[in-house]
């Protein structure tokens, strides 16, 4: 996921209603039976050998290695390193519980003991830093101590689908993993449940009904001009010029295209154009990220960004039409209101945990394509990981949201969950969400 902000209602600390005075939490969520899983152990091995989409290999073999530990039936390799543990107990619901696996090409600048130092080399030979900088270390820890949970807890019937998928930060992941046959292979689900942390006090889960996080849709644009020496510009079509223009001009599309009613984000993530100080190279290629909800408004954003990229070519006088190519794309996560009422109950159930409304959320996940795809219903929600202590005097829904805003946000190099309760939550909300289906 891109990167976490949230809107609407928010929370002061855990156990805390907005406008009230933070008061420490008495009890906690419990954590997987005794002796059985080392969630803290687990989680600061996976934050310090973190690995990129689809080359997740020792992350799989870790989840798979539990997995089985715990007494699921296990399958790797789905989708290319995704893996999928099944635990049946006869007629029943069939509840799919979700966790993403994949980091990102960032610099570790946390300071942690555990931090990441790992490096991997791209397509041109050069090292580039990982590091588990969106969470995806937390989500599989949570989703592994729920397996054990589950698996200890005699009183459910039906079947748990634990997927552990790769590639989410590529969006592509969990289409790979559909196009693997998971549904044929493992049982269509009757929900689609999940988490994702974000700056939000630990003890704190969101929960927001319908459309909830946003599309994703990442685009590469190539401006064509005509080369030459930087001492004569004039006899160019100088593309390093329009891809100033064009990123200015992109700024434009939400507050002149795209009313204010609506939501809509555009980046621009990536710039490269030439090899020199003196020559005016003869293209420049931009990437950038598009995240909206309605579908309407992500089409007239597409069209207006390639509409943009011709009249900027056009202005310069050049004789080449730009190109814009598709990167990835994936749909909001919409989540179900009933599935989201059956949460809400559940979590109520959780002593020390405070359940709130964030509003939507900009930045995107893959998660809704597997709820689309097999047609079952979804629950997607927040998971807090900011220690409570940056919330203490926050008394008013802006001061929280204040604390928030300077926060560390996902994909941040400094971005770094509390373990503890973050993770003691997070394996109890799976378990208690995945328990309400299964009765």
């Amino acid at each position: 996921m891109s990167s976490v902000s949230t809107a609407g209602t928010a929370p002061t600390t855990p156990g805390t209603s907005p406008g009230q005075a933070a008061e420490p939490a008495k009890t906690e969520p419990d954590a997987p039976p005794a002796g059985a899983f080392d969630a803290a152990a687990v989680y600061r091995d996976l934050h310090a050998n973190p690995e990129l989409g689809f080359e997740e290999h020792r992350t799989s073999g870790i989840a798979a290695e539990h997995l089985a530990a715990a007494g699921f039936t296990v399958a790797t390799g789905i989708g290319g390193t995704g893996v999928v543990g099944t635990l049946d107990r006869g007629d029943g619901p069939v509840v799919l519980l979700r966790a993403d696996m994949d980091a990102l090409p960032v610099e570790e600048a946390t300071g942690l003991d555990y931090a990441s130092t790992a490096t991997t080399l791209d397509a041109s030979g050069t090292s580039r830093p990982l590091m588990h900088a969106c969470g995806h270390d937390v989500h599989t820890t949570c989703l592994l101590g729920a397996a054990y949970s589950l698996a200890a807890d005699p009183g459910w019937t039906g079947r748990v689908i634990a997927v552990f998928q790769p590639a989410e930060e590529l969006g592509r992941g969990a289409r790979a993993m559909v196009a693997d046959g998971l549904f044929d292979r493992f049982g269509t689900p009757d929900v689609v449940l999940g988490q994702h942390v974000a700056p939000l006090p630990a003890g704190v889960l969101g929960v927001h009904d319908g459309p909830a996080f946003a599309a994703s849709d990442s685009l590469r644009v190539t401006l064509h001009g005509k080369g030459g020496h930087g001492s004569r510009p004039e006899t160019t079509h100088d593309p390093v010029l329009m891809a100033a223009s064009f990123v200015v001009r992109l700024q434009s599309i939400v507050s002149r295209v795209i009313g204010g009613s609506d939501v809509a984000v555009v980046s621009v993530g990536s710039l490269h154009a030439g090899t020199a100080p003196n020559i005016i190279p003869d293209h420049a290629t931009l990437e950038l990220t598009v995240r909206t909800f309605d579908p309407a408004v992500r089409e007239t954003v597409l069209a207006t960004i390639e509409r943009y990229a011709r009249a900027e070519a056009l202005a310069a006088g050049s004789d080449r039409e730009p190109t814009v190519e598709p990167i990835e794309s994936f749909p909001a996560v919409v989540n179900d209101p009933d599935a989201c009422g059956i949460l809400r109950g559940a979590f109520a159930d959780l002593p020390g945990v405070m359940v709130v409304d964030p509003g939507v959320v900009t930045g995107s996940e893959d998660v809704g394509i597997l709820a689309r795809e097999s047609g079952a219903p979804c629950a997607y929600w927040l998971l807090g990981g900011s220690d409570p202590r940056h919330f203490a005097g926050a008394s008013t829904i802006e001061e929280v949201a204040a604390v928030v805003a300077g926060l560390p946000s996902n994909h941040s190099p400094h971005f770094a969950p509390v373990t503890d309760p973050t993770l003691r939550v997070g394996v109890a909300a799976l378990t208690a969400a995945a328990r309400r289906w299964l009765g």
